[in-house]
């Protein structure tokens, strides 16, 4: 009886470091966070890959900061953001889902690097972008950063070209958004996005903190409304299908 207690341990064991070997890991590259930013990215990266899948993240909010302060993504913010693509390799990531679209050209520019490495890196809005386009011609970007605006919609035009199709943007500042809890940030969502709701087809949310009003701006204006988690997480696991590291 002792020994088949001893002979089930070793097993157990020797099978519990072989899950532990062969458990996927995947990068979440951000610049900036915030609760529901990750409560949502984890909970769609899980719906895409299961629940086993271990999340590497990491964070470096002097990028977005730098990058808001100078109006553009400077040298040095794009070499500590390459920088954290790098770390995530060296953590032995499959893949890395970008979640900063401020410096989504970034990521544009690294992926000849990725593909090399063999380590995708996934745009977490650009198919979301992309599906804009698909849904309507008068597309309106809202968001909370002037310098999130440019990076989103040169990729919805960069999407209109691959779509062959013409489309309009109008943009949507939401100022003042920081520092309010979820009921203010959705009123003040909500004021921006009515002076341009009659104008527009769809609503891209160009920062993926937003998704958690996807739902209720839909329903106030009846509109296409877009976020990007849900399109990053999808895309993620389609690099790794095409990788061969998920069937």
């Amino acid at each position: 009886m002792i020994y088949k207690i001893i002979v089930f341990s070793i097993v157990y064991l020797y099978y519990v470091d072989f899950k532990r070997r062969i458990r996927m890991k995947v990068g979440l590259i951000y610049t900036s966070t915030t609760p529901e930013l990750i409560e949502l990215v984890e909970k769609e990266v899980k719906g895409q890959l299961g629940e086993d899948v271990e999340l590497y993240s990491i964070e470096d909010p002097s990028i977005l900061a730098e990058t808001r302060d100078a109006g553009y993504v400077t040298p040095k913010a794009a070499a500590r953001l390459i920088g954290m693509y790098m770390k995530a390799v060296g953590e032995d990531c499959e893949a890395m889902l970008n979640l900063c679209s401020s410096v989504g050209e970034v990521a544009d520019a690294a992926q000849d690097a990725a593909k090399y490495i063999g380590v995708p890196i996934v745009r977490v809005d650009e198919e979301m972008c992309r599906e804009a386009v698909r849904q309507g011609k008068k597309i309106g970007v809202v968001a909370t950063l002037a310098t999130t605006l440019e990076p989103t919609k040169n990729t919805i035009l960069r999407m209109s070209r691959e779509c062959g199709k013409h489309i309009e943007l109008v943009d949507c500042l939401v100022e003042g958004a920081f520092g309010l809890n979820q009921d203010e940030f959705r009123a003040r969502m909500a004021e921006s996005i009515e002076k341009i709701a009659d104008d527009v087809d769809v609503v891209l949310f160009a920062q993926g903190s937003m998704a958690y009003c996807e739902e209720y701006i839909a329903e106030k204006f009846g509109k296409v409304v877009l976020s990007s988690p849900r399109f990053g997480a999808a895309e993620l696991k389609k690099a790794l299908v095409k990788k061969g590291t998920v069937k």
